[in-house]
């Protein structure tokens, strides 16, 4: 596992006159009420949880108006890795797949740039070297044979891809 923090998402426009603001990229997960998050390495406790998984709204506590809630616009929202609820067989988190070497088999394909969440499904984007262009990789079983976070590696199926 790579670092101790998770990426939540970002503090978007303010919502209404209270502090709160709605979150972009969130990761729902990791936003309940009640829940610390850090910002700018200062601990901040949710106070407030509304809004929908896919558009979620939250207030901070210390931040009560809607210049407070301006002030933090863009800031990153992070949750230590021992807050984060456990996953499920198949699940991992997008921090510890970046990075990570792309194969086919013993074929070096490139590396996992980050992990991109699409309508039909989340996909890996693969910077592959040469200038060849990036290559997206769904998280499917039968485009991706097996993730080895100890290893870091993550073996893909080209074939199923088109790209053999």
């Amino acid at each position: 596992m790579e670092g101790q923090w998770l990426r939540a998402g970002r503090v978007g426009s303010p919502h209404g006159l209270d502090g709160s603001f709605h979150v972009i990229d969130a990761r729902p997960k990791l936003l309940a009420h009640g829940a610390s998050v850090s910002i700018a390495g200062r601990p901040l406790r949710i106070t407030r949880r509304a809004g929908t998984d896919l558009r979620p709204i939250l207030r901070l506590e210390g931040h009560e108006d809607r210049s407070a809630a301006e002030a933090l616009r863009g800031a990153e929202l992070l949750v230590p890795r021992t807050a984060a609820p456990e996953l499920e067989d198949e699940e991992w988190w997008a921090e510890d797949l970046e990075g990570c070497s792309v194969l086919d088999a013993q074929t070096a394909v490139g590396t996992v740039r980050r992990l991109l969440a699409l309508p039909s499904c989340e996909v890996l984007e693969v910077a592959r070297p040469g200038g060849v262009g990036d290559l997206l990789v769904p998280l499917v079983s039968d485009a991706v044979r097996s993730v080895d976070l100890e290893r870091r590696e993550i073996d893909i199926d080209l074939r199923f891809l088109g790209e053999r």
